[in-house]
C-alpha cells in the first residue's frame, strides 16, 4: 500500500504558502517519476498519511476542535478481498446490515453532542467525531482505520514512512516542519483516541496498529483476554470487562445449574478461540465434561451448517455453550429453526445474549429460554429522543443513516419527489464497486464524498432476478416516523454495549479536560484550547481517568486498562404478546469474594420451551445411593455406569463417585445407604452348637464323677490297686477339670475368660498326661523287672511318682504363668469376617500367639513320650494290659489334634472356639473311655476278674 503526505488547506502567511508549495511541487514530480500516482496536490496544512490511488469508505463525521475516531460493526458480513496484484484493488462491500451496531454509533454521537452542550466538561471546546463501518472483520477495520489516521493532521503522520529517497524525505520533512509552524489550532491536531472495536480478532489487529503510535484505543465490546496483554497492546484499554470474569462467571452459573455435560460453540475468530478454551479448561476443573465443540467457518458452506445441525441433534448434551456474535450465528440457528429443532439449552455470550436480530417469532421455538452474561444495562436520558429525531438526508456524510433508514422500512429513499440517483445507477455499480471519489470542500475545510448508491448493501450476493426484486422496494422519503417501528435500534429501555460506548465517550473528554488544564480554568472557565498534545499524553491521562457518571457508576481503568466486571444474568422470556423480552434473572460480580460472585433468582427464570424445571443435561444419570460411579474406558469421566457398593461400603448422596468404607465394628445396610452397627458373634450357650457341646461337657464331667465313684466304691480291690488308686483319681480330677474347661470357651468372652481358658485347658492337660506317663512307667517297670526282685519298682515308689507328675507339670505352670502375666489374651472383636458374614467375631485376641503355640507344644511333646512308652509295653502279659489302652488312648489323642490343627486355622468366627472345644472333648473323652471304661467294666460287669491273678493274667479266660 502507497502511502503520501496531503492535508486539508488551511489560511497561512502567503510567504510561507509559497515555499511550501514550491517544496510541495519538486515532491509531487519525484513521486510521479517514481511512478507513484494519484497524487493530485499538496496542501499546506499539517501532513497526513492517506492511501494513494485508492477510494475513502464512508464515514460520519463532524468537524471539532477535537475530533474523536470511532469504528463500529455497521455491517457483519464482509467478503473476503480477492488480490491478483496485476489490477488495484477494490473495495469490497460488506452486507448484513446490523440495527444495533448502528445504535452504538448514533451512541457516540449523542455523547459527543451531550459532552458539548455541557459547561462544566471540556468548556469552549468542541468535540467532532468521524466514524468508520468496521464490517466486523479485519481486513476492513485496518481499511478503516487507515481511512481513519488519513484524516487526522499528522502528528502521527511523521511515524508513516514510504520507501521513497533520502533527498524526497528531507523535502517531506521541510513541508512538515513548515506546517507544524503555521499551525495554532486544535482542529490540526490528529485523531487522538479511536473508539472501538466489537470484535476481539479486528480489535487486535488494529489496537497492535495504534500501539505503536501511543494512540488510545478504547473498546466497548471486545472481551478478549488475550487483549490484556499491555507488552502488546499498550494503548488499549476498554469500558467492557474481560472475558476472564465472563468464563469464570459462565462455568460458575452452569455448575451452580447442575450441567456437567455440555457442549461448546464458536467461530475462528480470537475471541471464540480464547472464551471458549478458557470456559473448556475451568469447567473441567469443576469436573465437568464438553461433549463436543462446533466451530463455525468465516463463510460456511450449506454442507457445513447441516454437518454442525446434525451433530447438534445428534448429541446428548442438551446445554450448549455459545462465544460468537449474532451474525455469526444466523445460518445456524436458520437451519435448526427450519428444522423444528428445540430442547436445547443455550447459554449466550454477552456477544449475543441481547442481540434483537434473533428475537423474531421464527426462532421463538429454538431460543424461547437463552441465558447468559451481559453488562448491566441502564437508561440514558434523552436517548431515546435523539434516536427517534434521526433523519436521512442527501447530503455528504449522511449514507450510513440513509442505509438505515432503508433497510428499517424496506424501501428506497428519494429525496424532491425524484428517486436518488445512485437508485438509477444501482446495477452498473453493483458492477463496479469502485464508486467514491475523494472531494474537497474548500469553503468549509472539510473532506466530502460523492455519495455512493444508497442501499446497495442490500444488493451484494444477490442474483439478477434477486436483484431486480430488490430494485422495485417502495419509495420512501425520510419523512417516516421511527416510532412506530420496533427493532433493536429503538429499543432502548435498558442500553448496555450502548452505556459502554457512552463511557468511552465521557473517558475521553475527562482525559481531555485534566490534559486541557480545564480543571484549573479561570472565571471564563475555558480549557487551554492552543496547547498541542500528542496521543501518549492523552493516552496517560486517560488511564488515570477516575469519576462519577449521572448513573452514580465510578468510571475507571485499572493497571490492565479494564473496568469493574459487573454482569447482569440475563434470561430469554415471552411476554403477554408473545414477543421476546431480555429479562434480568441475577447478576455476577467479579470483583466479590469467592461464593458471594453469582447472585440468581432461579424461580424466576424460563427454561427452554417455557420449561419451569431446570433442565438435565448428562452423559449418564447420577448413580442412585447405594451405588459408585464406574468410569467407562476411552470415554469422558461424566460417562459412567453405576455399580453397587460392596459389602461394608455406602453413598449416601446421588451421584457418589466413590463408596465410603464403614467404622470399624459398623456394617452397611441392605440399600447400602448408612452403617449400622455390626452384629457381634460368639458362640453362645443359646445356640444349638453351643448347647451341644455344653450337653457333651456335662457328659463327659458326669462320666468322670461316677467312674470316680466307682473306684473309690472298689478301691480296695486288686483292679484299682494294681492302677496305682491315687495316680487313677489324680488322673481322674484333671480329665474332669479338661471337661470343664471348655465351659470356658463357650459365651461372650471377657478378660478372664480370655486369660484362663487357654491356662486351665494347658494345664489340666499337661497334668493329665504327667499321670498317663507315670502309670506308663509304672507298668514298663512292674512287668520288666525281675520277678525276684522289686528294687525297681522301690526306686520308682509313690515319693518318686508324685515327684515326677510335679516336675512335668511345673514347666506348663511357669509357661502359663509368664505368658499370662507378659502378655495376656484380650477380648477382640474382629471384623475380618465383616466382609463374608456381615458379623463381628468377639473372641481372645492372642498378643503373643507364641504362648499358645508352647502351650500346644509341650502337650504334645508329653502326648509322645506317653505314646512311645506306652506302645514299648504293648505286649506286656497281663490280662488287662493298660501299656496297651494307653497307646490307644494316646492315639485318638494325637489323630484330634493333628487334625485340629487345620480346621482351627480355616475355621471362621465362632468355628475355630468349636473345633477347640471339640478337640478338647474328643482327647478328653478318649483318654477316660480308653483308659477307665474297660477297668469299670471288669469292676462291675466281670468282678469274679477282679483278682490278683486275673491282673497277672494267670486267670483262664
Amino acid at each position: 500500500m502507497f502511502f503520501a503526505f496531503t492535508g486539508v488547506a488551511h489560511a497561512v502567511d502567503d510567504s510561507v504558502e509559497g515555499g511550501v508549495v514550491e517544496k510541495e511541487e519538486a515532491v509531487k514530480q519525484t513521486l510521479n517519476s517514481l511512478g507513484i500516482k494519484g497524487v493530485s496536490a499538496v496542501d499546506p496544512s499539517l501532513s497526513q498519511c492517506v492511501k494513494l490511488g485508492d477510494s475513502e469508505p464512508l464515514a460520519l463525521h463532524s468537524e471539532g476542535d477535537v475530533v474523536i475516531g470511532g469504528v463500529f460493526p455497521l455491517h457483519y458480513v464482509a467478503s473476503n478481498p480477492q488480490h491478483s496484484y496485476r489490477v488495484k484493488p477494490q473495495i469490497t462491500p460488506c452486507s448484513g446490515f446490523d440495527h444495533r451496531a448502528f445504535r452504538w454509533m448514533m451512541t457516540m454521537v449523542f455523547a459527543v453532542e451531550e459532552i458539548n452542550r455541557n459547561s462544566s466538561l471540556l468548556p469552549g471546546v468542541k468535540l467532532g467525531y468521524r466514524i468508520m463501518d468496521s464490517c466486523d472483520h479485519v481486513h476492513t477495520s485496518l481499511r478503516a482505520l487507515f481511512s481513519l489516521v488519513s484524516h487526522s493532521n499528522a502528528a502521527t503522520s511523521g511515524e508513516v514512512n514510504t520507501a521513497v529517497p533520502h533527498h524526497l524525505e528531507i523535502a517531506l520533512e521541510e513541508i512538515r516542519t513548515t506546517q507544524s509552524e503555521s499551525s495554532s489550532c486544535l482542529s490540526d491536531s490528529p485523531v487522538p483516541a479511536v473508539i472501538g472495536l466489537a470484535s476481539s480478532s479486528p480489535t487486535r489487529a488494529v489496537a497492535h496498529t495504534l500501539g505503536p503510535f501511543s494512540i488510545p484505543l478504547v473498546s466497548y465490546f471486545a472481551t478478549c483476554t488475550c487483549l490484556t496483554d499491555k507488552h502488546m497492546y499498550p494503548s488499549f484499554l476498554r469500558t467492557v470487562p474481560s472475558d476472564f470474569f465472563q468464563v469464570r462467571g459462565l462455568v460458575q452459573l452452569v455448575t451452580f445449574l447442575g450441567w456437567l455435560w455440555v457442549g461448546t460453540m464458536g467461530t475462528t475468530d480470537d475471541y471464540s478461540h480464547y472464551g471458549i478454551q478458557a470456559f473448556s479448561n475451568q469447567f473441567r476443573q469443576q469436573g465437568g465434561c464438553v461433549a463436543f465443540h462446533l466451530t463455525i467457518p468465516k463463510s460456511p458452506t450449506a454442507a457445513e451448517i447441516q454437518e454442525m445441525a446434525d451433530e447438534l441433534q445428534s448429541s446428548a448434551a442438551q446445554v450448549v455453550v455459545v462465544f460468537a456474535t449474532e451474525g455469526q450465528l444466523l445460518d445456524l440457528l436458520l437451519e435448526l429453526a427450519q428444522r423444528n429443532v428445540t430442547g436445547i439449552q443455550w447459554v449466550a455470550s454477552e456477544a449475543w445474549v441481547t442481540a434483537r436480530l434473533l428475537t423474531s417469532p421464527h426462532f421463538h421455538p429454538l431460543l424461547e429460554g437463552t441465558l447468559g452474561f451481559s453488562f448491566p444495562g441502564v437508561k440514558i436520558p434523552g436517548l431515546k429522543e435523539f434516536l427517534l429525531n434521526v433523519r436521512p438526508s442527501p447530503k455528504p456524510g449522511m449514507e450510513f443513516v440513509n442505509m438505515f433508514w432503508e433497510e428499517q422500512f424496506g424501501c428506497k429513499l428519494e429525496f424532491g419527489g425524484n428517486r436518488s440517483k445512485e437508485s438509477d445507477a444501482d446495477m452498473h455499480n453493483f458492477n463496479d464497486l469502485n464508486a467514491f471519489d475523494l472531494k474537497s470542500d474548500p469553503q468549509n475545510n472539510s473532506v466530502s464524498f460523492v455519495r455512493p448508491p444508497v442501499g446497495l448493501k442490500s444488493l451484494f450476493n444477490l442474483s439478477p432476478r434477486e436483484y431486480e426484486g430488490a430494485a422495485e422496494n417502495p419509495a420512501c422519503t425520510g419523512s417516516e416516523d421511527l416510532r412506530y417501528t420496533d427493532s433493536s435500534y429503538t429499543d432502548v429501555s435498558q442500553v448496555r454495549i450502548s452505556y459502554n460506548v457512552y463511557k468511552a465517550a465521557y473517558a475521553i473528554a475527562h482525559a481531555l479536560q485534566t490534559l486541557l488544564n480545564c480543571d484549573s480554568a479561570g472565571p471564563n472557565k475555558k480549557c487551554t484550547k492552543h496547547k498541542s498534545f500528542t496521543s501518549g499524553q492523552l493516552l496517560h491521562h486517560l488511564k488515570t481517568v477516575n469519576f462519577t457518571n449521572q448513573f452514580d457508576e465510578k468510571v475507571y481503568f485499572d493497571s490492565s486498562g479494564e473496568p469493574v466486571p459487573l454482569y447482569d444474568i440475563i434470561n430469554w422470556q415471552k411476554n403477554s404478546k408473545d414477543e421476546i423480552r431480555f429479562t434480568k434473572v441475577g447478576s455476577y460480580d467479579g470483583s466479590a469474594p469467592r461464593g458471594q460472585q453469582l447472585k440468581i433468582e432461579q424461580s424466576t427464570i424460563v427454561w427452554t420451551k417455557g420449561q419451569s424445571q431446570v433442565p438435565v443435561s448428562q452423559c449418564s444419570a447420577p448413580c442412585p445411593p447405594g451405588s459408585r460411579q464406574a468410569r467407562r474406558p476411552r470415554e469422558p469421566h461424566c460417562c459412567f455406569d453405576c455399580l453397587p457398593c460392596a459389602d461394608g461400603e455406602i453413598s449416601n448422596q446421588t451421584g457418589s463417585t466413590e463408596c465410603t468404607k464403614c467404622p470399624e465394628y459398623y456394617w452397611s445396610d441392605k440399600e447400602k445407604v448408612k452403617c449400622v452397627a455390626g452384629v457381634e458373634e460368639f458362640l453362645s450357650f443359646r445356640e444349638t452348637m453351643g448347647i451341644i457341646l455344653v450337653a457333651l461337657t456335662l457328659l463327659g464331667v458326669v462320666l468322670t464323677t461316677i467312674i470316680t465313684i466307682v473306684f473309690y466304691r472298689f478301691r480296695s480291690t486288686p483292679i484299682v490297686k494294681a492302677n496305682n488308686s491315687e495316680i487313677s483319681f489324680l488322673l481322674l480330677l484333671s480329665l474332669k477339670f479338661c471337661f470343664l474347661c471348655s465351659l470356658m470357651f463357650i459365651g461372650r468372652p471377657s478378660v478372664w475368660t480370655c486369660r484362663l481358658r487357654n491356662a486351665a485347658f494347658g494345664i489340666s492337660f499337661v497334668l493329665c498326661l504327667s499321670c498317663l506317663l507315670v502309670k506308663t512307667i509304672v507298668v514298663l517297670l512292674a512287668f520288666r523287672a525281675n520277678l525276684s526282685s522289686s528294687r525297681s519298682l522301690k526306686l520308682f515308689g509313690p515319693s518318686q511318682q508324685r515327684a515326677l507328675i510335679l516336675f512335668t507339670t511345673a514347666p506348663q505352670i511357669c509357661l502359663c504363668a509368664g505368658w499370662l502375666l507378659a502378655a495376656p489374651p484380650v477380648p477382640f472383636r474382629n471384623p475380618t469376617y465383616q466382609a463374608s458374614t456381615g458379623k463381628i467375631v468377639v473372641e481372645c485376641k492372642e498378643l503373643w500367639p507364641p504362648g499358645f503355640y508352647l502351650v500346644l507344644g509341650y502337650i504334645g511333646l508329653l502326648a509322645f513320650v506317653c505314646l512311645l512308652l506306652a506302645f514299648l509295653g504293648r505286649k506286656l502279659p497281663d490280662t488287662f494290659n493298660e501299656a496297651r489302652l494307653i497307646t490307644f488312648s494316646m492315639l485318638i489323642f494325637w489323630a484330634v489334634w493333628i487334625s485340629f490343627i487345620p480346621a482351627y486355622v480355616s475355621s471362621p468366627g465362632k468355628f475355630s472356639v468349636a473345633v477347640e472345644i471339640f478337640a478338647i472333648l474328643a482327647s478328653s473323652f478318649g483318654l477316660l473311655l480308653c483308659i477307665f471304661v474297660p477297668k469299670c467294666y471288669i469292676i462291675l460287669m466281670r468282678p469274679e476278674r477282679n483278682i490278683k491273678k486275673g491282673i497277672t493274667g494267670k486267670y483262664p479266660r
